[in-house]
Formats: structure tokens, sequence, C-alpha cells
């Protein structure tokens, strides 16, 4: 009974609050098929997700779609010319989504790395990343409703290696006069609780990211968090119902501390009663801080998921899945 008193008096608490700037999805699909001979077959090994299928998260309240590709595709050859077909894929999306008027967060899904070599190497040089993204934001910088995401999760390489890679990228974009919002992520898998580590993946970002700026001040930190056992989201069970806000607090107060944002861009829990108060707990403590977080992002969403557990896309019959219900009171009230 003291539980759902609780859930309720949550509810209503994020209900009366202004939901925040960005509230959405990433939708998956378009980076899929990296493990099959590359670059692949698309409508068969990956697909890009429909425009139509949108619709549905904007009535739910979204305004913001992340979407996944990969590098390799869409520039097969470093500092070569971005492949005619696969820019028209994306392009086809992003017009498309965008003339909703729904914004899209670009997502290279490629760990910093091309062809599975990390970018620093004699072979992917920071030069070949810094053009990769002149070339990007050139094809969308006339279109405001278009958000640059660096690159999905960053690992298995130096902290500082990246973070200079990722000053390079967003140089060569302003370089373009893109005025675009950039996300930049950390090290280590960008995870929000990880954002202090120091035993696995090198210098704690806490130390490093602050490093990286734009000119414009028009750039956000990008983390993921999810709440099974170890962070990694591939658990239908979280660990508590308080893990939600536990796993943000700390990197919340070094935003405050350094006068930084974030956005946190993915986030989920298996359909169950403690990955539901562990999610809620997550979106209220974002919007209680406001101040220093610009919106979450659920994962996942796309075509080709199936019965996947944190997938968020519709039954066949047109109902939602039980987390949608979990996101209701942080969106915008539907007439």
């Amino acid at each position: 009974m003291k539980r759902l008193l609780c859930m309720a008096l949550l509810s209503a608490a994020a209900a009366h609050a202004a939901p925040l700037e960005w509230r959405g999805i990433s939708l998956s699909s378009a980076e899929w098929g990296e493990k099959l001979p590359f670059p692949g077959v698309y409508g068969k090994d990956y697909v890009y997700p429909s425009v139509a299928s949108t619709a549905y998260y904007q009535s739910r309240g979204m305004n913001l779609m992340r979407v996944g590709f990969r590098w390799e595709r869409l520039q097969p050859a470093l500092m070569g010319e971005l492949d005619a077909a696969e820019l028209a894929r994306l392009r086809e999306f992003v017009d498309g989504t965008t003339a909703r008027g729904l914004h899209v967060l670009l997502d290279p899904h490629n760990y910093a790395a091309y062809k599975e070599v990390h970018i620093g190497r004699p072979e992917v040089p920071y030069a070949a990343f810094a053009d990769f993204w002149r070339r990007l934001a050139l094809q969308f910088k006339d279109n405001p409703r278009v958000q640059f995401g660096l690159v999905n999760e960053p690992r298995n390489m130096p902290t500082e290696t990246w973070a200079q890679a990722a000053q390079a990228a967003v140089d060569a974009i302003r370089k373009t006069g893109a005025t675009n919002l950039i996300t930049l992520p950390g090290n280590g898998y960008t995870g929000a609780w990880s954002w202090f580590e120091s035993t696995w993946y090198g210098t704690p970002n806490a130390e490093v990211m602050g490093r990286v700026r734009d000119p414009l001040e028009h750039m956000v930190y990008e983390v993921h968090q999810y709440f099974d056992k170890d962070g990694s989201g591939t658990h239908a069970e979280c660990v508590s119902p308080e893990i939600g806000a536990e796993r943000l607090k700390r990197f919340t107060a070094w935003l405050r501390q350094n006068k930084r944002r974030a956005l946190l861009a993915e986030l989920g829990g298996g359909a169950n009663a403690v990955c539901e108060q562990a999610v809620r707990g997550a979106l209220q403590h974002l919007q209680d801080n406001a101040d220093v977080w610009t919106g979450w992002l659920w994962w996942a969403g796309g075509p080709t998921w199936g019965d996947y557990f944190l997938s968020l896309e519709p039954n066949t019959d047109g109902r939602d899945k039980p987390q949608m219900r979990w996101l209701a009171p942080f969106l915008p009230v539907r007439p």
C-alpha cells in the first residue's frame, strides 16, 4: 500500500512540473548488421526507421528522435565522399521527421571506431573523424531541428584520446558555420554512474571531458544510464526502486559545479515493478534538476526489435508497451 501511495505521489509531482525540453527515444535499426559481411544489404541486414513510425511517439508527447547509423556505410572511405545512397536514406528520415515538427539527434553508432579501429590510431587519425563531421554538418547545418551526437559510447581508448578527437570534431562542425546543438559523450560507454570511475577505462571523464569546448557554447554532455546490476541495460531486472536517482546524483552535482548541462540519451528498464520505480525516480530526478538536465531518451524503438524487453514500439494491435505508461507523467498532457 505504501509503495502504491509513493508511486501516486511521484506521478502527481511530475504532472505538476513542466516537462523537460527534450523527451524522446533512440530509434535503432540503421546501425545493425555490422557483424555480417559489411556493409550488408539494405532492407535485409539493416533498415532506417520510417518517418511514419515517428507519429506514434509524437502523439505520446515525445519531440526528439535519436537515429543510429554506421559511419562506415555513410563514408565508405576515410576522408572520402559520403555515399549517395546511404545519405539519401538518412536524409529521407531526417527531412521527413523534422518536417513533422520533431527534432532528430544524429547518432553515428560506432563506439569511436571506424571498422573497429579506434579514432586516434594511425589508421583512423583525428583528422578523419573531423572530416566526417565536417561533411555531415554541411549536409544538415541549415536544419535547426537537427542535433549532432558526436558518436555512440566511446570505449577501449584513453579518455584523453577521446577528448582530443571530440574537440577536433566540434571545431570542424563549427568551421562549417553550423550552429546546431552538439551532444558530447564521455569515455567508457559514457555512463553517468561511471563519470568518476578510475579503475577500468582510464582517466575519469570528470577530469578530462570538461576540457572540450564549443566556441558557441551550444553543446551538452550526453550520458547513458541503466539500472540493472552492471549498468549495461542487458538485464530485465533493476537493482532497487531507488537506483534510478542514486546513479545520477553525483553526475548531477558535477554538472552544477562545472556549470554544464546534459542529456540522458539512453535509459530503460524491464517491464516490472522495481524497474518502473527506478525509471520514474530517475526521470523525477532529472525534472527536479532541470537547471542542468535538458531531457531524456528511452532505449529503444525501431522496426526490427521484435519482443526485445526494452522496445517501446507499440504492440501489433496498437497498444502501448507497459513502459510507456511510466513515461506519461513526464510527457506533455495529451488533449
